[in-house]
């Protein structure tokens, strides 16, 4: 089957980690630090994605913005307190390794730092699978396409070839607004709900069915 992709690119954070319920505890927690109302569950879900900045700024807008260096502080703290627990989600190492077998670039974009990210790809083992890396702190946040109009461009690849993965509506729309195609994943931080309403090629119920419609659509 003719290859419809070139360029892969993957969501990190409720994509290939099972992480977004540390990050919503670690926000939670940095909230009644700081003794603010620590937000919903939900709101605090509807976040993930976004880099920390844009983040704070959502889902705490009334905070002065002094402030704002001093409750990250407090959500690093407590999110590395743990990120040395947190794991892939089941499969997703064997799945990209399963691509980039098969010849497809490999490439993330996420919400995290740049020193995020490289703990994350050293810790999880995943780093040799990944051709190209972009993150929040050294590009615009999703969902501008800033991410993925550099990953294209570093690798001359056009936007119909390249599909984005992830599990929010931030990724999809990152997607939508660099001309991408998208396929999201009902496991990680947003409902499945909001996803479809995004238009997806498919809203996947796990790394299993990722790799499944990739292996018959994709050509990997």
């Amino acid at each position: 089957m003719a290859q419809s992709f070139d360029l892969i690119v993957f969501d990190w954070d409720g994509t290939l980690m099972d992480s977004a319920a540390a990050i919503v505890a670690a926000i939670q927690a940095a909230c009644r630090d700081l003794g603010l109302e620590p937000p919903t569950d939900e709101r605090a879900r509807h976040i993930i994605g976004l880099g920390l900045h844009d983040a704070l700024q959502t889902v705490l807008p009334g905070l002065d913005p002094g402030r704002y260096p001093e409750i990250a502080g407090r959500y690093r703290h407590h999110y590395l307190s743990r990120d040395h627990e947190l794991v892939l989600f089941q499969g997703a190492t064997e799945m990209l390794r399963n691509l980039l077998d098969a010849g497809f670039m490999l490439a993330v974009a996420t919400g995290k730092s740049r020193l995020g990210l490289q703990r994350a790809l050293d810790h999880s083992g995943l780093r040799r699978y990944f051709h190209a890396t972009r993150c929040a702190d050294e590009c615009h946040s999703k969902p501008h396409p800033q991410m993925l109009l550099e990953l294209m461009a570093e690798f001359a690849v056009s936007p119909e070839r390249t599909l984005m993965i992830g599990d929010t509506t931030h990724d999809l729309l990152m997607a939508r607004n660099a001309g991408v195609p998208s396929l999201a994943v009902a496991y990680g931080a947003h409902p499945r709900a909001l996803l479809e309403a995004e238009g997806p090629l498919l809203c996947a119920a796990s790394v299993a069915d990722v790799q499944a419609w990739l292996l018959q659509n994709a050509g990997a």
